[in-house]
C-alpha cells in the first residue's frame, strides 16, 4: 500500500477516529504509529466491543513488530472480551508459536479450524504446528536418552577414556543450552551430577561442575534449586581443595549463582518456575558467611582462599555509587574484618600460618580498600576505624609481630585509614624495635611495614629520620638475602618520599646504577625464591626513574626476561607496570614555559634540565628494545589476571605502556600479532578516567591503519567502536581527535553492520562537528568518515529528515579549497544524491552557491574529483526532467560537453563516460539534440 496522510485529529478525537487513523497507519506499514493510536483509542473508549477490536488490532501491530509476548497479551485480552473472536485467537496462535509455546498455539488454531472448518489458513497452520510438536517431542525424548546415556557412559569405571571424554564434553554443551538444561533438570541430572562430583576423578568433577554452571547461567529458579540441593557447605569444600582447576570450575559456578541472585548476568528465563525463588538476601547472606568462614579455616587451601576473596572482592561492594544500598559491605564489616585482618596478619616464615599463595595476602588488602572505598558516612568509617584498633592493641599485646604484619597488611589498603593506624600509640616504636631485633623474622616483617608505611605522606618525616638509619645497618650487616633486598628497596622507596635520593646516592657510593645492577643481579639469580625476586622488580620500579639506570635495565635482556617470567605473580604487577612507564617515558611531565625558565636563570634559581636519554631518540631506542623483548605478551598476560590484584591504578600504568609502543606505526602489526590489540578493549573500558582515554588512544592508533579483520577478528571489532567514539570529545586533544575519525573512517568502511554500531553508539553529532573545525586534519577526517557512513540508509534518512543542515554542510565542503576535504565531500554528495531522490531536489535548496560548487568539481583537475562531480549530476539529472532542465540551462551544459566530446583515453575513461551519461539522459528527456564529436 501506499503511505496516505492520516486525517487531521480533531482537538477531543474520538476513540472511532483513533480506530480509523490507526488503519491508516496499519496499511501504511507505520506499525508504531497505529500501536499508539490504538492505545490512545482504548483510554478514551469505554464500549466493550470495540475494546476487543482495539485490542485485537494492537495484537497485529505486535506481531508486525516481532513483539509476540505483547501480542499474546493484548489478543488474550481481546478474547476474555469475546471468546468467539476469531481474529484475536488466530493472532494469539501466531504469537504463542513464536514464543515457542506450540501446544498452546495449537489449542487456539484448533478453535479457529472449529469456528471456520473451510479455511484454508487455518488447517495448514494447525497442520505444521502438529509437524512441528512431534518434532519437539521427538527431540525432546532424543535429548532425554542422550543425557541417560551419558550418565551411564560418565558413571561406569569400565568406560573408555575416550569415550567418556567426549560423554563429559557433550554434557558441558547441553547443560549451556536451556532445553539441554532443562531436560538434565527434570531428569533427575543434578542428583547424577552429584555422584560424579563424588567420585572425586579430576575430569569428572571438571565436567559436572561446569555442567552447574551451564544450568544455572541465566535461570534463577534453577540456580536457586541447585543450590539449596548441593549445599553452599559442600560447595565451599570443593572450592577449597588444592586443584587449581577444580577451584576455580567450583568458583565460577558460585559466581554463576550469585549473579543470578542479584539479578545479574544473561536475560533471565520467566515463566510458572519463578513462583519457587524464594527471598534471595537469605540465600546471599549465607553464601558471604560461608566465604568469610573460609577465610580463616585451616582445612582450605590457598587457592581456595584466593577464590573467596577474590568473590568478595567482586560482590560485595557496590558496582555504582549512585546506589545508596551498601548494606552488604556494612554486613562485612560487621561480620567479617576481623577474619579480613587475621589473613593479612599471617606470617608465611612463621609455624602455624594458614595455606596461603602469593596473591592470598594483597587480595585481602584489596579487599580491605574497596570495602573501605564502600563506606558512605564518617559514622561507618569510624566503626571500621575502631575494629582495625581493637584487633591491632589486642594482636600488640599478645603478638607485636603478628600485629605490625596486620598494620603492613592495612597500609596496602585504605589510605586514610593507614595514616590513622601509624599514628597509633606505640605502632612507629614497635617497627623500630624490630628493625633492630637480631631476630631475621622480626627485622623482615619490620623492613616490609617500614617500606609501605613510607607511602603515607604524614608519617613521612618520622620514618625517614629514624627508617634509613637502619635500613642501612641492616642492609650492610644482614647476611639473609631475603632481609638484604627488602631493605634496599625500603631505602629506595623512603629516599623517594623524602623528595630527594641523596642519602641514597651517598649509601651506593655515588651512583644509584649500583643499587640498579645489584637489583638486576637479584631478578636474574633463579636460586632465590620468587617472592624475594619480586622485591627486586619494585626496586627497579623506583630506581629506573634514573634516566641511566632505565637505559642499562632495558640493555640487559636477562633481566627483562626474567621480570617477565615473574608477572604469573599477581602481586607484582604494579611495580612491573611502573617499571615499565619509567623505561617508555609514557608518565606525565609537566610542560616548563620558557619565559618562566629564562625568569628562574636570570633569579639564579635552578631550573631541572631533561636528562640526555630521556630525549625522543633514546626512548624509542628502548620502546624498540622492549617490543623485541616481547614486552606486548608479558603485558597481555597482565590484563588476563582475573583477580582483583589487577586495580584500576595497574590497568592505568599498562595502557600508558601500551600507548607509548604503539607511537610508531611500523610496531603496530606487532603489537597486533602479540595480543595487544586485544588486551587493550578491557583497559578501555574498564579503569581509571586516564587510562580509559590511553587505552582508547592506543586503540585508535591501530584501528587507523590496520585491517580490522586481523586486528579484531569477530565480534571484538564491535567492542572498540565505544572507545574510539569516546575519544570524539572537545576535552580531548587533537591528536586523540583525529586518530580516533582515522579508526572510525577504516572501520565504517567495512561493513554496514560496523556503520549501525558507529552511530548507535551516538558517533554522529560529533563527526559534523569535526566537519566544521578550523583544523584541516580534523575537518579532513571527519569528512572523509561521513563518505563511508552515508552508505548506511539509517544515515541517509537522517539527511534526508527536515530541520536539518547536514546536506548544506556536505555542500559547502565540496567548494573548500582542501582538496582531501573537497574528496570526501563530492564522494558523499554522490552516493547520497545517488540513494535519495528528494535529495537531489534538497541540495539545490540548501544553498545559492551548488550550483557554482558542482561546476567547480566538473571541471577539477583531480580526475577523482572530477568524476565524482560528474556522477553528482548524472543523479540530479535522473532525479526529475525538472532538474535536468536547470542543469542545461546553465553552464554546466558547456563542461558536460566538453568533457563527453573529448577523445577516449583508458587513464580518464571513467570521467569521459560519466559526462556522457549526462549528455545521453538529458537527450532522452528530449533537452538537447544528440552531437557529433569533434
Amino acid at each position: 500500500f501506499m503511505a496516505q496522510s492520516p486525517p487531521i485529529p480533531t482537538p477531543f478525537p474520538d476513540p472511532i477516529q483513533l480506530k480509523e487513523e490507526g488503519n491508516k497507519y496499519f496499511q501504511a506499514s507505520d506499525y508504531e504509529r497505529a500501536a499508539e493510536s490504538y492505545t490512545k483509542a482504548m483510554k478514551l473508549n469505554k464500549d466493550r466491543a470495540l475494546q476487543a477490536v482495539l485490542y485485537r488490532n494492537r495484537a497485529a501491530c505486535f506481531l508486525k513488530k516481532e513483539e509476540y509476548a505483547k501480542a499474546a497479551s493484548d489478543a488474550s485480552r481481546a478474547i476474555d472480551i469475546n471468546s468467539s473472536d476469531i481474529k484475536a485467537l488466530y493472532r494469539r496462535s501466531q504469537a504463542l508459536e513464536k514464543l515457542g509455546k506450540l501446544d498452546q498455539a495449537f489449542k487456539d488454531a484448533q478453535k479457529c479450524a472449529t469456528m471456520e472448518p473451510r479455511n484454508k489458513n487455518f488447517q495448514e497452520t494447525l497442520r505444521r504446528l502438529g509437524a512441528d510438536i512431534q518434532e519437539k517431542l521427538r527431540i525432546q525424548f532424543s535429548t532425554d536418552m542422550r543425557v541417560q546415556k551419558m550418565f551411564e557412559i560418565l558413571l561406569d569405571e569400565n568406560s573408555e577414556k575416550e569415550k567418556r571424554e567426549r560423554a563429559a564434553n557433550n554434557l558441558i554443551v547441553l547443560g549451556r543450552e536451556e532445553a539441554g538444561a532443562e531436560r538434565i533438570f527434570q531428569n533427575n541430572g543434578v542428583s547424577l551430577l552429584l555422584q560424579l562430583i563424588e567420585t572425586k576423578n579430576t575430569e569428572l568433577v571438571l565436567a559436572a561442575v561446569r555442567t552447574l554452571s551451564g544450568m544455572c547461567t541465566g535461570h534463577k529458579a534453577r540456580a536457586t534449586a541447585i543450590l539449596h540441593y548441593l549445599g553452599i557447605d559442600s560447595i565451599c569444600m570443593w572450592m577449597s581443595v588444592d586443584n587449581e582447576e577444580i577451584s576455580l570450575a567450583v568458583c565460577n559456578l558460585l559466581q554463576t549463582i550469585t549473579d543470578c541472585l542479584l539479578g545479574q548476568g544473561k536475560e533471565e528465563h520467566h515463566g510458572k518456575e519463578e513462583s519457587l525463588v524464594l527471598d534471595t538476601k537469605k540465600d546471599l547472606k549465607m553464601i558471604t558467611m560461608r566465604l568469610l568462614d573460609m577465610l580463616v579455616s585451616k582445612n582450605v587451601s590457598g587457592q581456595g582462599r584466593d577464590r573467596a576473596l577474590n568473590l568478595l572482592n567482586k560482590n560485595i561492594p557496590r558496582k555504582d555509587p549512585k546506589d545508596h544500598d551498601n548494606s552488604r559491605t556494612t554486613f562485612v564489616i560487621d561480620n567479617g574484618l576481623k577474619k579480613i585482618l587475621k589473613v593479612v596478619g599471617q606470617i608465611p616464615e612463621m609455624p602455624g600460618c594458614l595455606p596461603l599463595t602469593e596473591n592470598t595476602q594483597l587480595t585481602a588488602s584489596i579487599l580491605l580498600n574497596k570495602l573501605y572505598d564502600d563506606l558512605r558516612c564518617d559514622p561507618e568509617r569510624d566503626n571500621y576505624r575502631v575494629i582495625c584498633e581493637e584487633y591491632i592493641n589486642r594482636g600488640a599485646f599478645l603478638d607485636t609481630l603478628h600485629a605490625i604484619q596486620m598494620v603492613s597488611g592495612v597500609l596496602q589498603g585504605p589510605f586514610d585509614l593507614g595514616n590513622k593506624l601509624l599514628g597509633m600509640k606505640g605502632v612507629m616504636e614497635m617497627m623500630v624495635a624490630l628493625c633492630g631485633s637480631e631476630r631475621e623474622i622480626d627485622q623482615l616483617v619490620a623492613v616490609e611495614a617500614l617500606i609501605h608505611a613510607s607511602t603515607k605522606l604524614s608519617r613521612a618525616t618520622f620514618i625517614i629520620s629514624n627508617g634509613i638509619t637502619l635500613l642501612k645497618e641492616i642492609y650492610k650487616k644482614t647476611k639473609n638475602e631475603k632481609i638484604k633486598i627488602r631493605a634496599l628497596v625500603g631505602l629506595c622507596k623512603l629516599g623517594s618520599a623524602g623528595g630527594t635520593d641523596y642519602g641514597l646516592r651517598q649509601f651506593a657510593e655515588g651512583s644509584t646504577e649500583k643499587l640498579a645492577r645489584q637489583c638486576r643481579k637479584w631478578l636474574c639469580n633463579t636460586s632465590i625464591d620468587a617472592r624475594t625476586r619480586k622485591w627486586a622488580v619494585e626496586g627497579l620500579a623506583y630506581l629506573t626513574l634514573d634516566a641511566d639506570v632505565k637505559d642499562d635495565f632495558v640493555e640487559d635482556e636477562q633481566a627483562l626476561q626474567a621480570m617477565f617470567e615473574l608477572t604469573s605473580d599477581k602481586t607484582i604487577l604494579y611495580s612491573v607496570a611502573s617499571a615499565l612507564v619509567n623505561c617508555t617515558n609514557s608518565y606525565d611531565t609537566k610542560e616548563l614555559v620558557p619565559e618562566l625558565v629564562q625568569l628562574a636563570k636570570f633569579s639564579k634559581q635552578h631550573v631541572p634540565e631533561e636528562h640526555p636519554k630521556d630525549k625522543k631518540d633514546f626512548v624509542v631506542k628502548r620502546v624498540k628494545r622492549l617490543l623485541k623483548a616481547g614486552v606486548v605478551s608479558a603485558l597481555a598476560c597482565m590484563v588476563k589476571a582475573d583477580s582483583a590484584i589487577l586495580t584500576d591504578q595497574s590497568k592505568e600504568l599498562i595502557a600508558r605502556v601500551f600507548l607509548a609502543l604503539c607511537d610508531d606505526p611500523k610496531d603496530r602489526g606487532t603489537i597486533v600479532a602479540q595480543g595487544g590489540g586485544k588486551a587493550l578493549i578491557p583497559l578501555a573500558v574498564e579503569g581509571t578516567d586516564v587510562g580509559k582515554i590511553k587505552a582508547s588512544h592506543a586503540l585508535a592508533k591501530i584501528a587507523a591503519i590496520s585491517n580490522p579483520d586481523i586486528a579484531f577478528p569477530g565480534e571484538r571489532v564491535y567492542e572498540v567502536v565505544r572507545p574510539l567514539v569516546s575519544l570524539l570529545n572537545t576535552e580531548r586533544d587533537g591528536l586523540q581527535n583525529y586518530e580516533a575519525l582515522l579508526g572510525l573512517t577504516n572501520f565504517s568502511g567495512r561493513s554496514d553492520k560496523l556503520r549501525m554500531k558507529i552511530v548507535k553508539e551516538g558517533a554522529l553529532p560529533d563527526i559534523e562537528n569535526y566537519m566544521f573545525e578550523n583544523h584541516d586534519q580534523l575537518r579532513q577526517a571527519a569528512t572523509e568518515c561521513m563518505c563511508n557512513l552515508v552508505v548506511s540508509k539509517e544515515v541517509q534518512e537522517r539527511f534526508v529528515a527536515d530541520g536539518n543542515d547536514r546536506l548544506k554542510l556536505v555542500v559547502l565542503l565540496c567548494g573548500e579549497d582542501d582538496e582531501k576535504v573537497q574528496k570526501a565531500a563530492a564522494g558523499a554528495l554522490a552516493m547520497l544524491t545517488a540513494a535519495q531522490k528528494k535529495l537531489c531536489s534538497k541540495m539545490t535548496e540548501v544553498t545559492t552557491q551548488w550550483l557554482e560548487i558542482l561546476q567547480r568539481l566538473c571541471l577539477h583537475d583531480n580526475m577523482e574529483v572530477q568524476h565524482r562531480g560528474l556522477v553528482i549530476a548524472f543523479n540530479l539529472i535522473s532525479a526529475s526532467k525538472e532538474l535536468a532542465k536547470k542543469l542545461v540551462e546553465s553552464e554546466l551544459l558547456e563542461i558536460l560537453t566538453f568533457v563527453g566530446k573529448q577523445e577516449d583515453d583508458p587513464k580518464k575513461q571513467h570521467v569521459i563516460n560519466a559526462a556522457r551519461d549526462c549528455l545521453t539522459k538529458c537527450m532522452d528527456y528530449g533537452l538537447i539534440k544528440p552531437l557529433s564529436r569533434a
